[in-house]
């Protein structure tokens, strides 16, 4: 073999690597988009936590794995009405007893998601599972819970507790007037993939 054919074979070789090498960075990337584009806010939140892409995307994904396994289901429209008019005596007992609406709607989110099919545990471990389905409202669920704690360590302020109210409505209305959240992860998988 010449020095020609052997050159000429090397450089094939070498832009084959590189193509390939920039195929599976490519495929990252998509990868990390995906899931940034999924996850929105929550995505920031556990990059900053774990400092590390892919220690992040790893938790994310498992994240999804594990919801994947999960009965999670629309709620039928008995029980929609059960817990609709149950938020609205919440809502209203909030004007006598900010305290006592906030705690209660605290647990009546839990028992929507115990409904919807999510294990609710504990905290983190339910805004974990919600951010899978629900990533536009988990914040407000995060935020609105950490107002309830600091009231249950001392006292928050009726609009501390106001905003909690506000916080967890927005998580309420998604988990209550949601499509079935498989076919809502088929419908956001197919659009991800066009």
């Amino acid at each position: 073999m010449t020095n020609n054919a052997t050159i000429a074979i090397l450089a094939v070789i070498a832009i084959a690597l590189v193509a390939i090498g920039i195929m599976f960075w490519q495929r990252g990337r998509m990868r990390t988009d995906k899931l940034r584009d999924r996850f929105g806010p929550e995505y920031d939140r556990t990059m900053s936590r774990v400092g590390d892409q892919r220690k992040a995307i790893a938790i994310l994904s498992e994240r999804e794995r594990r919801v994947s396994r999960y009965t999670i289901r629309k709620l039928d429209p008995k029980m929609r009405e059960h817990f609709v008019a149950t938020w609205q005596k919440v809502q209203a007992q909030f004007v006598d007893d900010p305290s006592y609406a906030v705690m209660r709607a605290d647990d009546l989110l839990g028992e929507v998601m115990q409904a919807r099919g999510y294990p609710v545990t504990d905290f983190e471990h339910a805004a974990e599972d919600l951010s899978v389905d629900h990533p536009e409202v988990v914040q407000n669920y995060r935020k609105g819970h950490a107002i309830v704690e600091s009231h249950r360590r001392s006292d928050a302020t009726t609009d501390e507790l106001r905003a909690a109210m506000i916080h967890y409505r927005a998580l309420f209305d998604d988990l209550v007037n949601e499509p079935d959240a498989v076919d809502l992860r088929e419908r956001r998988f197919e659009s991800a993939r066009s």
